[in-house]
């Protein structure tokens, strides 16, 4: 009798190794980066649905194995939480992928072949569109250029029966040919006519003789791009898609879309509604259409618990881009000095909508790339702060890029608890030309301030601003530890003291950029309770050789506990 009961002690013992209901999956075999103070790095991470369960040692995940359970081995690789890209234009991305991709153009003759290949399987009268040129990242500069752009007769020469119209990398200017602008009427005797009736924050640039030379500057863009057929549902669909693709084989399982419109909203809620949100959108609402804004400040925020489709916040777009000259400065561009950049939204319009998002609830993001547009903003924020303290409490306005300050500003972002969201690999593309727009001492004290702001108490969302930039978040987990172009140079970066650790960074980039969406409760970081959302590398991202970080790769990408990318 006693044998017996020794039996059953033994098998109930041997019993309680094991979970009553086992995990759906298990991921070992690799190091694993939790972004949690209490267990920075683990063996092993078991998951049931799309929520973690167990986070620790792969002798620990054993308990939770069953027949039914999927083990996927890391063989070595590295996984961190899911990456969010915190701010970035995810229709932007997917209809990159459709048009002509001209960010690795070197000179205006390339991007001239680019068009002219696109031309050639066009029919005519069939726009040709396109986005990502950069004059300042040419090897070439053209022989004539027009206050630092070039003109258009060499793109319309080669393009006299398509409309051409090709977007800045920044998205803040465009470039067209002849035909296009004779489409929208714009020659050398309407052009003063135009430039008066364009809206405020716009300008055509024109030659010595007042002819346009098919650059269009902010709101201009306007002018051109409304003579554009509008896109469909199903080639907004086809956008979407692809852009949901490019996400997942990036590592990137949570998007901040800063600023969309009504169509790309109703197509988020579509695809949420029909499973193929594969990956976890975060909504600005774009402040280009106040009607759609108020909309939403009468419905309130909608905010999914399981961090699917949240909108609650609203994108401001308060000035433009140095590259094009139209950021909002407190002394003229140094390469300018008879400009300042400009406003392109009323101050009297930010300070209002900050006053009525505390009001409804709803999280303001304002786009400011100049030290005066900061400024500026930041004084509305205060302003409203200051009119309605019960509601201001841990509200998380944001700032989106925050890229040129002035020094005695830095620290008002964390007095104020407004959100920096900067991206690192802008500094990688602009610097090298960013001095000559503000001068060395501007550029030294105030340009890509981020250890500064991070000493200071805030926290730093972290992006790529795509399609300005490549979606890889990679290439600003560099520029973030390095402050060097892509190509490694120069040797020790620009400004070094502004450099993020890497711990930073990789905070950035997850629990930071989930905390500026209210989400850091469910994302960024590794812990039981929160989704299953992982990035896994094919190399240590924490401790690579700094050269070796872009040669990394994005082995798979598994969001709410489903692996949805794996590299082949």
């Amino acid at each position: 009798m006693r044998y017996i009961f020794l039996i059953v002690l033994f098998a109930m013992l041997a019993g309680c190794g094991k979970r009553s209901t086992p995990a759906d999956l298990v991921i070992e075999g690799g190091k694993i980066y939790t972004m949690s103070d209490s267990q920075p790095v683990v063996e092993a991470v078991a998951v049931i649905g799309n929520k973690i369960v167990y986070v620790g040692s792969k002798q620990g995940a054993a308990e939770f194995k069953g027949g039914q359970t999927k083990v996927f081995d890391l063989k070595g690789n590295t996984m961190t939480p899911g990456f969010i890209e915190g701010h970035g234009h995810i229709m932007g991305l997917g209809y990159n992928e459709m048009q002509l991709d001209l960010m690795d153009v070197k000179s205006y003759d390339e991007l001239v072949e680019r068009v002219r290949e696109a031309v050639a399987k066009a029919q005519p009268g069939q726009w040709i569109l396109g986005r990502g040129w950069h004059q300042d990242r040419w090897d070439v500069k053209p022989k004539k250029m027009v206050k630092g752009f070039q003109t258009h007769q060499q793109l319309s020469a080669i393009s006299p029966n398509n409309p051409v119209f090709l977007k800045h990398a920044s998205g803040h200017a465009g470039f067209a040919n002849a035909k296009a602008m004779q489409m929208a009427g714009v020659n050398q005797l309407s052009v003063e006519v135009l430039r008066r009736n364009t809206e405020e924050g716009g300008e055509i640039i024109r030659d010595e003789l007042g002819n346009p030379t098919g650059l269009f500057n902010e709101r201009a863009q306007q002018l051109i791009a409304q003579h554009i057929p509008e896109t469909t549902e199903e080639t907004d669909a086809q956008a979407l898609e692809l852009a949901i693709k490019a996400c997942l084989r990036n590592g990137i399982t949570s998007f901040h879309d800063a600023g969309a419109a009504r169509n790309s909203i109703a197509l988020f809620k579509k695809f949420k509604q029909q499973n193929k949100l594969d990956i976890g959108l975060y909504v600005m609402v774009t402040g280009f259409d106040p009607p759609l804004v108020y909309e939403h400040f009468r419905q309130g925020p909608m905010i999914d618990s399981l961090g699917h489709l949240t909108i609650r916040s609203v994108k401001l777009n308060c000035d433009g881009a140095l590259g094009s000259r139209g950021a909002w400065l407190l002394e003229p561009y140094s390469d300018r000095p008879d400009f300042s950049g400009m406003a392109t939204l009323s101050m009297d319009t930010v300070a209002k909508i900050a006053r009525e998002g505390l009001k409804y609830g709803f999280q303001i993001c304002s786009h400011a790339i100049g030290d005066r547009a900061n400024r500026e903003i930041l004084d509305r924020y205060e302003a409203a702060f200051n009119e309605n303290p019960d509601k201001a409490k841990d509200v998380r306005y944001r700032i989106e890029h925050a890229q040129h300050l002035a020094p005695s500003d830095i620290p008002r972002f964390a007095q104020l608890g407004v959100i920096p969201a900067m991206q690192a690999n802008h500094l990688s593309s602009d610097r090298p030309w960013a001095i000559d727009r503000l001068g060395e001492k501007r550029i030294k004290e105030g340009a890509y301030m981020w250890q500064t702001l991070l000493k200071s108490g805030t926290k730093i969302v972290n992006g790529t601003d795509v399609p300005v930039e490549p979606i890889n978040p990679l290439t600003s987990f560099f520029a973030s530890v390095t402050r060097q172009t892509l190509k490694g140079m120069p040797e020790g970066g620009y400004e070094p003291a502004e450099k993020m650790t890497r711990e930073q960074t990789l905070r950035s980039y997850t629990l930071d950029a989930a905390f500026g969406a209210f989400e850091e409760g469910i994302k960024g970081s590794i812990e039981v309770g929160k989704r299953a959302d992982f990035t896994i590398f094919d190399q240590d991202i924490m401790t690579v050789a700094d050269g070796d970080i872009l040669k990394t790769n994005v082995a798979a990408t598994v969001v709410g506990g489903r692996v949805v990318y794996e590299k082949k």
